[in-house]
């Protein structure tokens, strides 16, 4: 009698949880279970950077001066200048620059070449682009003039907002975080690259060069735009990373990208 009960108690849990799955609301919360990973990451990755950014853009668009706190910090930053630093810093300054940049990513991209990593390679190659023409036309866009609060020792011409610097060297490392992610490799990347990323905007605000909301836009776009392409690109799916066994959708599509081209 137990028995018979206990498998009637069972049915019914099957039942129950057969109609709820067929149900609009245990569809979503299956949906939403299944891609909480991706969902927190588009929310956190690309949704606030851009909020941050849009709210520096539009203050940025009334009032070319900036906020109020773009200048002492600047002075504050200033106050340490000496002769002996200013050489340093302008000698690491550089490796924030396009030009720094672009051999390191090249040779990136040589060695995905070789490990016939099309899709990695893709990404790195729609990043890194993609980035320096979203740079390019925000600052022309935006208009925004050059501190000149005393004369630098490397002047720049050209417009300010976002800092193209800021917007590389944070592209690089994002690059790198997406293509180690999933081993060891990726934790070493965060941490050092925390630290290149935040000197390089150091060295921009040190030489007077930029305001400090161009370093945190300049961040804010490449975090976005990195994130945003590997959402759709995915890059390494199913955890694999750069130091791992090449998996199959590296050089193959995946059955949503076959099915959107019209590959059986």
């Amino acid at each position: 009698m137990a028995e018979l009960e206990k498998v009637n108690d069972e049915n019914q849990i099957t039942a129950t949880s057969s109609q709820k799955s067929k149900s609009p609301v245990g569809f979503v919360q299956k949906l939403l279970i299944a891609h909480w990973s991706s969902l927190l990451l588009l929310l956190v990755g690309v949704y606030l950077p851009l909020q941050i950014f849009g709210l520096l853009a539009l203050e940025v668009r009334q009032n070319a001066g900036g906020f109020p706190w773009d200048l002492p910090i600047l002075v504050t930053i200033h106050s340490v200048a000496q002769a002996k630093l200013d050489v340093f810093v302008v000698m690491f300054t550089k490796l924030g620059s396009f030009r720094t940049v672009l051999p390191i990513l090249s040779t990136i991209a040589l060695i995905l070449i070789l490990q016939r990593r099309w899709r990695s390679l893709t990404y790195l190659v729609i990043t890194a682009a993609g980035s320096a023409i979203i740079n390019h036309t925000a600052k022309e866009f935006w208009h925004r003039v050059r501190p000149h609060v005393w004369d630098s020792v490397t002047p720049e011409f050209t417009y300010s907002f976002p800092s193209g610097h800021a917007m590389t060297s944070m592209t690089l490392i994002a690059i790198l975080v997406v293509l180690t992610w999933g081993s060891i490799w990726c934790w070493l990347v965060v941490s050092l690259g925390s630290l290149y990323v935040v000197a390089i905007g150091w060295t921009r605000l040190y030489l007077g060069v930029h305001f400090p909301s161009d370093i945190i836009a300049g961040w804010m776009v490449a975090i976005a735009w990195a994130i945003g392409v590997s959402l759709i690109i995915r890059p390494y799916s199913y955890s694999t990373s750069i130091d791992s066994e090449k998996p199959v959708s590296e050089t193959k599509l995946l059955t949503e990208e076959r099915q959107l081209v019209g590959e059986e």
